[in-house]
Formats: structure tokens, C-alpha cells, sequence
């Protein structure tokens, strides 16, 4: 048996109390501390915990071996750099980092340090995710949407980089290809930041990717329908659960289409993450979701960024 992790959380807002919360419970996880510039929210997470919030992060920094970073992306890589300057593994939440200078320079550093950086790109370990990738065989056409309703957080960055990005991801680990078409639209609504977005990518191979991401939405939806020759897959990320379509040639004329069934085992997706985190920190194996995986979707969501910033002042 080893020895549990002894692990921090960076950032203690939204996102970060549910790492806190998650490694407080973990039986493979120490949680030595938390440590946020809001200092009651700190002492708040860390009372709910059963941990300490630090004032310093430096004196919380020098008794862990691993760390979740879960700050504003605006501070990634000033953050990301310090915690592995101090001899850290690092959980990155996503994006990487606000730049892809940015992100290079944290990969660079995990690499001259021999440190862990994983990104929380955390639909990767949603286990209908999970379940549909051993199931996919060569997508043609891929149709997301996220939807969700306004939250007075992220707004210092787009829709885009708060919740396309995730579904960016995953259409990169379904389909490994070059982008050769990028189209996109959005516009602002309730922030000053396009709070509603659609993307449509070509890939090589003729895949084609439509993406619709929108934080401005009634009804809370998180959707991916795949279609490839002869299947049809959807995916319900809030619900874990994965529809599939089969087309049947049997001995008569007229082929079938046969539903078939896709077994998901419901688990929360951050303890899967925070679980292969805390695995990689002790094994030193690569993540499931590497750095360049991070890099990866961060380009493309700043080029359709840069897309859509096109598209409205043309």
C-alpha cells in the first residue's frame, strides 16, 4: 500500500471547493490544505473539508506533492509556473492557459521538472464519454450543443474557452485530424464576452463537426450525436447515458436498424479525474488528459475565436 498523496487546492471558487471536497474523501489523497486570495472563502472550503486554509501559499506549497490549480484562466501560467517551480505535480483546470505562449511555457517547465500536468478537461472522464469512445469507429458527422442558462462566473473570458472547449476536446480525441475549414459565429448577449457561439469544422478525412455552445440558454443541455457508416450514436452528458443505432444486414432484402445497447457505469467525472491524477502522481505515467491534449484544444477554440471576431466586423 502507498502512502496517501498529499495534495492542495489553488483557487477555491466555483470549481476548486469541489476538488477540496472530492480529495478530502479520497482515500488515496491527503488534503494538507487549501489556499485562495479570498480568504474567508478559503476558511469556509476548508472547514468543510476538515483542512486548513493557508495564508501563504508558499508554506502550503512546500508540504504537498501534487496540486490542483483552479484560479481565474488569467493566471495559469503565472500560478501553474510557481507550483511547479516548487516541485509540484499540477491538475490545471481547463483552459491550459489564456495564450498558447502561455501554455507552452507551463509545458516546457512540467517537462524541465519532470512534473505531472494534467488539464481538467473534465468530459473526458464523463463515463457515457468514456463508454462511447470504445464505441466509435469512424465519425462522418458530429453534432454538439451545450446550453446552459447565465452564471456570474468565467465571464472574464468567452463562451468559447468557459464551455466549447470541452467538447472541443472531446471531438479531438474522437477524430485525430487537422482542421482544413473553420467557420464561426457569436455574439454577446449578457456579458461583454460572446456568450453564445456556433462552430463548423471540417476535418481531414470529411469529418464534419457542428458545435453550439451557449451560456445564455433556459434549459440546461449537454448533448453529442455521432453519426458514422451504418451507426448513430447519443451521448447525454448530464445523465451518463449513451443511445446507439446499428444498421443490421440480415438474409432478407431490406437491412434493419437495431438499437443496441452501450453499458455506462454512473460515476462523478471529477472523481474519476482527480482519481487518475492522484494514480498518475504516483505511477509517473501520462495522464489521461496530457498538456498537449490542453495546447491541442486551446488552439482550436482560439481560432474559432479569432473566427468568429472576423465574422462580426466583416
Amino acid at each position: 500500500m502507498t502512502e496517501p498523496v498529499r495534495v492542495a487546492v489553488v483557487g477555491v471558487g466555483a470549481i476548486g471547493r469541489h476538488h477540496a471536497r472530492i480529495y478530502a474523501e479520497h482515500p488515496a489523497a491527503d488534503l494538507v490544505g487549501v489556499y485562495d486570495t479570498d480568504k474567508e472563502r478559503a476558511r469556509r472550503v476548508a472547514g468543510a473539508t476538515g483542512t486548513r486554509a493557508f495564508e501563504q501559499v508558499d508554506a502550503l506549497l512546500e508540504r504537498v506533492d501534487a496540486v490542483s490549480v483552479a484560479v481565474p484562466t488569467v493566471d495559469h501560467l503565472d500560478v501553474g509556473l510557481h507550483c511547479l517551480g516548487q516541485g509540484c505535480d499540477v491538475l490545471m483546470e481547463k483552459p491550459i492557459a489564456a495564450s498558447l505562449s502561455a501554455a507552452e511555457a507551463l509545458i516546457d517547465a512540467a517537462r524541465g521538472s519532470d512534473r505531472v500536468l494534467q488539464i481538467g478537461h473534465v468530459e473526458r472522464y464523463n463515463p457515457a464519454v468514456e463508454a462511447m469512445l470504445t464505441e466509435v469507429r469512424k465519425p462522418a458527422f458530429i453534432e454538439i450543443h451545450r446550453l446552459g442558462s447565465f452564471a456570474e462566473r468565467s465571464l472574464e473570458v468567452d463562451v468559447v474557452i468557459d464551455l466549447m472547449i470541452h467538447d472541443i476536446d472531446i471531438v479531438h480525441a474522437l477524430v485525430d485530424a487537422e482542421i482544413v475549414d473553420l467557420r464561426a459565429v457569436g455574439v454577446p448577449v449578457l456579458s461583454a464576452e460572446v456568450d453564445i457561439a456556433n462552430a463548423r469544422l471540417e476535418l481531414v478525412g470529411g469529418c464534419t463537426v457542428n458545435m453550439t455552445a451557449s451560456r445564455v440558454s433556459l434549459n440546461r443541455v449537454r448533448k453529442v450525436r455521432i453519426f458514422e457508416p451504418e451507426a448513430y450514436f447519443s451521448v447525454d452528458y448530464s445523465n451518463q447515458q449513451v443511445s446507439c443505432f446499428r444498421l443490421e444486414r440480415g438474409s432478407g432484402d431490406r437491412p434493419a436498424i437495431a438499437g443496441v445497447p452501450v453499458p455506462v457505469e454512473r460515476r462523478e467525472p471529477l472523481l474519476n479525474e482527480l482519481s487518475d491524477f492522484l494514480a498518475c502522481v504516483v505511477s509517473r505515467k501520462p495522464p489521461r488528459v496530457t498538456a498537449a491534449d490542453g495546447h491541442r484544444a486551446l488552439a482550436t477554440a482560439l481560432r474559432i475565436r479569432d473566427a468568429i471576431h472576423r465574422t462580426s466586423t466583416a
